[in-house]
């Protein structure tokens, strides 16, 4: 049996496989289990695997090329046009099977066991501000109901909450201060536990050559940095800055047709999270502008400025940020601003 291309629709405990010949004949078609699944993969010849990037492809991405075989994970998106007829697993296989062929194909990044672990660290701290965020929220709209309005700001909410409880003369009932001091308390422990996964991140940060290489990009910092190197992975699997930035989803979104170009707002496609920590970034370098008015990128932005709203700078300074930092990673360059002013 000689296959020359494999499309495997990944799944949790039963993975479908569709191999074709050079020629597009087909010589494999079943599905196997979890368990049996590295025993087929490490029989067969070595040849192309396509894989969706979904839940687990990375790892299995990278157990298939220790086998010599080549991986490439492509977005779900952009296989869906490839399914015939109805949707089933071995027609979700052999479309993965043709897409993956393509020459105009677009595929992610398989990251390494690092980048993926600094990344979940990420997922996971993400996930405890949201928590903090709707927690502090609720918190909040209890003690509107009772007349009691805490200024914005994390600083008025802890101090406000200790003279509340202590507080004698709001009306508040024995019920109410309980659970407002056990809300308390969840708060106070989910705010520990996102301090300790910031310590761990920094960590990282101090240890990657590459991370510390993008922190000297204005309006990058540890948290960006990380994101970035564990996110990018390859930083030559894109071909230039601007792939990079429209897979983060800062490039306009296009509607252009009969030779009239129009180009709407910004796409919003790729790394959500990504986008808003550089978006984020780029706020605080707009926020620091008076203070360092002399630093090129400062006088760029400040020219922006004059011409375009606030918002939109804010954006474009993110979308060049991403454009500089792949730069930085891909020719394991130092960041130079005179080379900008330049």
């Amino acid at each position: 049996m000689i296959i020359a291309t494999l499309g495997i629709d990944l799944a949790k405990s039963s993975f479908a496989l569709h191999g074709v010949e050079s020629s597009g004949k087909v010589e494999l078609q079943k599905n196997v289990s979890r368990k049996k699944l590295p025993e087929v993969i490490v029989n067969l010849p070595l040849c192309l695997i396509g894989m969706e990037a979904c839940t687990s492809a990375h790892y299995w991405a990278r157990l298939f090329k220790q086998y010599g075989h080549k991986v490439k994970l492509m977005p779900p998106q952009y296989v869906k046009p490839y399914v015939k007829s109805n949707k089933n697993d071995s027609a979700d296989a052999e479309a993965i099977c043709e897409a993956v062929t393509r020459p105009n194909m677009r595929f992610v990044p398989i990251k390494t066991i690092e980048q993926q672990s600094i990344f979940a660290v990420h997922k996971a701290r993400e996930r405890l501000v949201s928590m903090k965020t709707g927690q502090s929220n609720q918190l909040r709209g209890i003690l509107a109901e009772f007349g009691i309005i805490i200024p914005r700001g994390n600083a008025s909410f802890n101090n406000q909450l200790s003279l509340i409880l202590e507080d004698a003369e709001n009306n508040l009932t024995l019920a109410v201060r309980s659970l407002i001091f056990q809300l308390k308390e969840l708060i106070d422990n989910l705010t520990k536990r996102i301090g300790d996964l910031n310590k761990e991140i920094e960590h990282w940060h101090k240890e990657c050559a590459a991370s510390l290489r993008i922190a000297e990009i204005p309006g990058i910092g540890p948290m960006t940095a990380t994101a970035l190197v564990a996110s990018i992975g390859d930083p030559h699997s894109f071909n230039n800055g601007q792939q990079v930035s429209a897979w983060i989803g800062l490039v306009p979104k296009q509607f252009s047709t009969g030779g009239k170009s129009v180009l709407l707002g910004i796409s919003k496609r790729g790394d959500g999270y990504l986008r808003k920590l550089l978006v984020h970034g780029a706020r605080a370098v707009v926020g620091h502008l008076k203070q360092q008015p002399n630093t090129f990128t400062h006088r760029w932005l400040s020219e922006l400025l004059k011409r375009k709203h606030t918002n939109v700078a804010i954006v474009a300074l993110a979308n060049r940020n991403a454009r500089i930092a792949w730069s930085l990673l891909a020719n394991n360059q130092d960041y130079n601003p005179e080379l900008l002013s330049a």
